[in-house]
């Protein structure tokens, strides 16, 4: 067991090491932040067992907490900037709502990486998320182009589901866009309308739609004439 357990060990530490140079590779400033993250903890343990600290266990407790402590903050700042990295380098690309809402969402909501409208002209698309906050489409393109989408698919939804909140969002080069990075965040500081029960309920019934408009009536074929076939 010791053995399978220092076989792991170097392979975690290898891997924090990568994503600390992929993050490095776009964020010059990671190292120094990370060092202070590391540090600041540790300096406020050291005043706190000075001031407050009775006996020499007191003064190693204080100072093993700051240590733990600096530990979970890089870990922590660590990890929301490599994903911050990593969005930066897909960002402007087709797809790269699809992957934030695969990869970067928290349990409560229901996303697609797979886009509801799309130009295969410009690459632009539209995306959708189901959560408490109700349903929210997301635009990836420029604005002038995404939102007679997002106004088509604002109405589809706005008609089938009436009471229902619908947030709209523009990811793209617009100045007043939102960043790839910061959709998450967008999304959970939504107020909370619905309960749990109510998001699935208005995830299957936007799935359901959408699945009864992608089929297609074969050319020629009038559906109000066409008779089930009788049994022989």
């Amino acid at each position: 067991m010791a053995r399978s357990t220092s076989e792991k060990e170097p392979g975690r530490i290898k891997q924090m090491w990568q994503v600390f140079q992929m993050t490095r590779r776009s964020d010059p400033h990671i190292t120094w932040y990370l060092i202070l993250a590391f540090l600041i903890p540790i300096a406020i343990a050291i005043v706190l067992s000075v001031f407050f600290g009775d006996n020499v266990i007191a003064w190693i407790l204080y100072i093993v907490t700051g240590v733990m402590a600096g530990l979970l903050l890089v870990l922590v700042i660590l990890g929301r900037r490599a994903e911050r990295a990593a969005y930066s380098q897909i960002a402007g690309q087709p797809g790269a709502v699809g992957a934030v809402l695969k990869n970067g969402l928290r349990r409560s909501w229901i996303g697609n990486e797979e886009p509801i409208a799309f130009s295969p002209r410009t690459k632009d698309a539209v995306y959708r998320a189901v959560g408490r906050p109700g349903v929210v489409l997301i635009g990836e393109g420029p604005r002038s182009r995404t939102q007679p989408m997002l106004e088509k698919e604002r109405v589809a939804v706005a008609r089938l589901l009436p009471n229902v909140p619908l947030h709209l969002i523009y990811v793209g080069p617009d100045t007043d866009a939102v960043p790839l990075h910061k959709i998450s965040g967008k999304l959970n500081r939504l107020p909370r309308k619905l309960t749990k029960a109510e998001v699935i309920q208005v995830e299957k019934r936007l799935t359901s739609v959408a699945k009864v408009k992608g089929f297609k009536i074969p050319g020629g074929i009038d559906p109000m004439r066409m008779r089930a076939p009788r049994p022989r």
